[in-house]
């Protein structure tokens, strides 16, 4: 199976977008997030950034394992 440049950056594109969505909402439920950024304390800015990097990674790697080396021949 090849793996073309398009494929790759939709993999990044869609995993960093559904990890951000991901990510803010886990911390919205929590109770991390205020109406702006500036109000925010640093630990509050630390644990949502840490969020949305954590599941960012988690969904590009997820959606890349599917788009490219999912195969059931391979399980």
């Amino acid at each position: 199976m090849s793996v073309s440049v398009f494929g790759i950056l939709m993999a990044v594109a869609l995993g960093a977008l559904a990890g951000t969505a991901i990510g803010l909402f886990i911390g919205f439920a929590a109770k991390q997030q205020k109406s702006e950024w500036s109000v925010m304390t640093r630990k509050e800015k630390t644990i949502n950034i840490a969020l949305v990097l954590f599941f960012s990674a988690v969904c590009i790697a997820g959606i890349a394992w599917y788009m490219f080396g999912y195969s059931p021949a391979t399980i």
